[in-house]
């Protein structure tokens, strides 16, 4: 992923509340049916098939889950302007 823009501490918190509403088990990761029902909200129109691929691709440390440093980097780069 690209780099990082700076966000305000309040914006961040904003970002945070949204992980946090996604993180449905309250484990402070995203899994893979989690991300599913996310993106379900955001982009109905996304494709079942590139679900699984968009989630491989922010979860960049390969451990099968997106913690909020990658939900962070990903939301700045997909979400900045919303």
């Amino acid at each position: 992923m690209s780099e990082q823009k700076t966000l305000p501490a309040e914006k961040i918190a904003e970002i945070r509340k949204e992980f946090d509403f996604f993180d449905a088990d309250g484990n402070g990761e995203i899994a893979l049916p989690e991300f599913i029902e996310l993106l379900t909200i955001l982009s109905p129109k996304t494709k079942a098939s590139h679900v699984e691929e968009g989630f491989n691709l922010i979860d960049e440390n390969r451990d099968g889950s997106i913690d909020f440093a990658e939900f962070l980097e990903w939301w700045q780069q997909s979400w900045w302007e919303y």
